[in-house]
């Protein structure tokens, strides 16, 4: 069956860096996009970052646009949140999602819209102390 499985996260202080790793089994990697999610409490969800393992195409929510950045390892059906100067609002429970992709265009207006992942990872704490 398909999996994703986080990992990486945990606690850090602000401005500090974490990098989550999402990887996936069951799926044929190039063929999906993988949007990384996150809720804190009180919220809802939110998309953050969004990476095409076909095109290498990414998209960033503005707030971490500079901070964040997805990337691709295809060989090891991995993808990577790379997270620096964190900041207290970053905290939240942290998810990655995959998404079949279709046109390359398409991406561009869905990277956030949840309702369009097909799969869904467990979920990982990512905590920003200040």
């Amino acid at each position: 069956e398909v999996q994703l499985v986080e990992s990486g996260g945990g606690l850090v202080q602000a401005g500090g860096s974490l990098r989550l790793s999402c990887a996936a089994s069951g799926l044929s990697f190039g063929d999906y996009a993988i949007g990384w999610f996150r809720q804190a409490p009180g919220r809802e969800r939110e998309g953050v970052a969004c990476i095409s393992n076909r095109d290498g195409d990414t998209y960033y929510e503005d707030s971490v646009k500079g901070r964040f950045t997805a990337s691709s390892d295809n060989a090891k059906n991995t993808v990577y949140l790379q997270m620096h100067s964190l900041k207290s609002e970053d905290t939240a429970v942290y998810q990655c999602a995959a998404v079949k992709l279709g046109v390359r265009e398409a991406l561009a207006r869905t990277a956030f819209w949840d309702i369009f992942y097909d799969y869904w990872g467990q979920g990982i704490q990512v905590t920003v102390s200040s």
